[in-house]
């Protein structure tokens, strides 16, 4: 610094201690960007580091009458700056270590969920599947056998009418009324769904 900016940045400091803006101004402008740098490494995060840089200045012009020297602006806007990451940094960590409370609780609640739903679905296809049983073995003969062939062994209608020594409409009439007798018995039981 020559001694013409010293003398410069002394009257400025002078003024500044007196509550003029335009040298409040001065210093602003001239440590504005070292500041915003000095959080950016500490945040990587610009527009959070401005905002520290802003708020750092603040303080610093509230507490004009605690700095005795120009010398003194820079390490009061330093410290000022370092307590502001600090704070964020902390909070953030807070947030975080929130989140993956938050984020633990959620997924053990959906642990518990699932397993609830496929001990109730288990159950509930287990329950099915011997209704299903006990209806299928309850169809007159004929409609037993057809239905079987259809549903189960995946026949078309024309092996199980040579099958079974009848007609394809046959087969088809014996079908529909294995159908419909299977849903009257399931209804109930389909309906709680």
């Amino acid at each position: 610094m020559s001694n013409f900016e010293v003398k410069s940045t002394e009257y400025q400091f002078n003024q500044f201690k007196k509550g003029d803006e335009r040298s409040f101004e001065f210093f602003f402008k001239r440590d504005y960007n070292s500041i915003v740098g000095f959080c950016m490494h500490f945040l990587g995060d610009i527009d959070k580091s401005k905002s520290i840089a802003q708020d750092s200045f603040i303080k610093l012009w509230q507490n004009k009458e605690k700095v005795n020297s120009f010398n003194g602006i820079k390490s009061f806007l330093y410290v000022a700056a370092k307590t502001g990451c600090l704070n964020v940094l902390r909070h953030e960590k807070i947030v975080a270590k929130y989140k993956d409370s938050k984020l633990n609780r959620l997924e053990h609640q959906l642990k518990l969920d699932v397993l609830r739903s496929v001990q109730v679905d288990s159950l509930m296809l287990s329950e099915l599947e011997e209704l299903i049983k006990t209806s299928v073995d309850e169809l007159p003969e004929k409609c037993k056998d057809v239905f079987i062939k259809k549903r189960i062994e995946l026949k078309k209608n024309k092996e199980i009418a040579e099958e079974l020594h009848i007609s394809v409409k046959a087969v088809e009439a014996n079908m529909t009324r294995a159908l419909k007798k299977l849903r009257v018995k399931l209804s109930v039981y389909m309906a709680s769904f």
